[in-house]
């Protein structure tokens, strides 16, 4: 990678004996796959964050939000059964 930014981290010694060995296997270097983690693992952090903040933002009236009724009418769903029992599996 050019232009890239050097920075440094400690890992736990088993996290790194898992990533030499992972290294070696794929003849890749590690700092491939660190990359990649810490791109996935970012895409992920920052989805996770703004879910988050909506909700808080819901929570405090910031945020505008539609009626299950009108979207079951919007859906045609007004008439469907209620499965109670996919609510429990949310739970």
């Amino acid at each position: 990678m050019t232009n890239g930014v050097p920075t440094s981290l400690r890992l736990p010694a088993d996290v790194n004996e898992r990533l030499d060995r992972l290294a070696e296997e794929t003849h890749r270097p590690k700092s491939f796959y660190l990359r990649e983690l810490v791109t996935s693992g970012l895409d992920r952090l920052e989805w996770e964050y703004s879910v988050a903040q909506r909700a808080q933002d819901v929570r405090a009236g910031r945020r505008e939000t539609v009626p299950l009724e009108d979207v079951e009418r919007e859906l045609g769903m007004q008439d469907e059964p209620v499965d109670l029992g996919v609510m429990d599996d949310i739970k």
